[in-house]
């Protein structure tokens, strides 16, 4: 992951997700778009950087998070636990007037974690994010988010994640390298998932998204129905195979067909020579709504 190319603002405590979500939706609402201040233009990513530093762990949050999210209860964190501790300063980049795209619209594509090793809930942490390597995409152009956490300037842990801007694509653009991640089989393992988990998750995640929410809100952005948060199909994914994680890991999500809600799906998981494939499916036709992998994280 490369360093940022200049110094990163620092946030001072944990930024309100809600107010950021509602200033997020503004660019896409008729004629408030239009406005100076709130219409998003350009075509290059600004060069900003945010940190939060001596972030604390609230073990009943975790707890919490635990809970929606399928993880056993333990002293150290589940794997996609720091994602929500760096979802602020995802909003707050995403919002910034320099940052071109409007956030509500952007389509989550993929999602990479690298966990150095285990972090303890009782650890002060240093986050920081950046939007970096803005790029074509057949549908669009796709850009990242990068994530670090450092503990006591150890890096501990690190993630991607890769949003797509429909419209404009180009033809030509080369494929992610995460499409030809495989699907394994079914094992059968069926799984409800409420009609509340959108707001469930979005209350432990800060993700409160309109399409996550409810029918109503959903529909207004073409969904049939709200749809499952994708960080919480990973979380629930690795939450089934969490004693199988090594402890240093990388593991990649290709987030492929929405899960609606309420509904079922399907888990299945399968071992490869240096880790395990993951997947969610549709039960009535087998296709994912979620291929994934993780395999020991290299030193």
């Amino acid at each position: 992951m490369a360093a940022p190319t200049s110094e990163p603002r620092v946030v001072e405590g944990s930024p309100a997700t809600l107010p950021l979500m509602l200033k997020a939706a503004l660019p896409v609402l008729p004629g408030v778009n239009l406005v100076p201040g709130v219409r998003k233009h350009g075509d290059r990513l600004p060069d900003l950087a945010l940190t939060r530093h001596d972030v604390p762990v609230d073990r009943a949050h975790v707890a919490a998070y635990s809970d929606v999210c399928g993880f056993p209860l333990k002293e150290t964190l589940p794997v996609t636990y720091p994602h929500v501790l760096a979802f602020g300063l995802h909003m707050a980049i995403m919002t910034d007037g320099s940052f071109p795209f409007p956030a509500v619209g952007t389509v989550h594509l993929e999602n990479s974690i690298t966990q150095r090793r285990p972090i303890a809930a009782s650890e002060r942490l240093q986050v920081t994010a950046r939007p970096a390597d803005l790029r074509p995409h057949p549908k669009g152009r796709v850009f990242d988010m990068l994530t670090t956490v450092h503990s006591g300037g150890e890096l501990v842990w690190e993630e991607t994640s890769t949003f797509l801007r429909l419209g404009g694509g180009d033809r030509e653009a080369p494929a992610s390298a995460l499409d030809g991640l495989e699907q394994p089989a079914s094992t059968g393992t069926s799984w409800r998932v409420p009609g509340d988990l959108g707001r469930r998750y979005a209350a432990v995640s800060g993700d409160h998204n309109p399409i996550h929410l409810y029918a109503l809100t959903a529909k207004a952005f073409g969904f049939p129905r709200q749809i499952a948060h994708g960080m919480w199909s990973k979380a629930r994914c690795l939450a089934a195979l969490d004693g199988r994680l090594p402890d240093a890991v990388t593991t990649e999500v290709a987030f492929r067909k929405p899960i609606l809600l309420p509904g079922r799906v399907l888990f299945g998981s399968a071992r490869q020579d240096d880790g395990y494939a993951f997947a969610l499916a549709r039960p009535q036709d087998g296709k994912p709504h979620l291929l994934g992998r993780f395999r020991p994280a290299e030193a």
